[in-house]
């Protein structure tokens, strides 16, 4: 789908991003980055993606395994409710007050992604933010308890994966899905394309 100029490094840990990154056919390796993701004070949520998104590409450029003739990579995905960031939860009490949250309502699913290829000895980086808005049915106490239990919350924003089983709490999405699994797919790969065209 994509023949990309220059070895790809994907600035993440996170097997969703990795799946959909290999789904298309991509090849890359894959280099964490390992920064800061405290959001600022009163930061919006889509400047925090975005931050995180150009810190992580830069982390990993900065490894000592990085090699200059790399494109890297990177972005951070979150959810918005009411105005609130809702990143993965810190334990299955911070879990249940996210699902509580998003129950019956509207929220938003922000992810910033960075490109960064070498450029003439230097680097070239450019960022998008995508959002997509999801619409939540409403949820009882025995139907959050059911899902935490399944242990699929803990290590997601918002502490709900639409891929997994919480696709069922889901009852419309505004945008792109992908960008709700953590990587908007069909932007990343327009973005990629118009990083290593010029």
């Amino acid at each position: 789908m994509l023949d990309l100029p220059h070895p790809l490094v994907l600035a993440s840990g996170s097997p969703r991003r990795r799946e959909l990154l290999s789904g298309v056919g991509l090849r890359f390796a894959v280099r964490p980055a390992g920064i800061d993701e405290t959001p600022l004070s009163d930061e919006p949520p889509q400047n925090y993606v975005r931050r995180l998104s150009t810190e992580k590409a830069a982390a990993s450029m900065d490894s000592p395994l990085a090699s200059p003739a790399e494109m890297v990579l990177a972005a951070d995905t979150t959810v918005e409710a009411k105005g609130e960031i809702l990143e993965k939860p810190l334990d299955s009490d911070d879990a249940y007050r996210m699902l509580r949250l998003l129950s019956g309502r509207d929220h938003l699913v922000h992810t910033g992604v960075t490109v960064s290829v070498p450029l003439a000895g230097a680097r070239r980086s450019s960022t998008i933010l995508v959002t997509t808005k999801v619409t939540f049915a409403d949820l009882d106490d025995a139907t959050i308890d059911w899902y935490l239990a399944t242990g699929e919350a803990m290590d997601k924003a918002g502490a709900y994966g639409i891929q997994g089983v919480a696709g069922a709490f889901v009852e419309r999405v505004d945008g792109s899905v992908t960008n709700v699994i953590g990587l908007p797919l069909a932007e990343t790969l327009a973005l990629l394309r118009e990083s290593t065209s010029t």
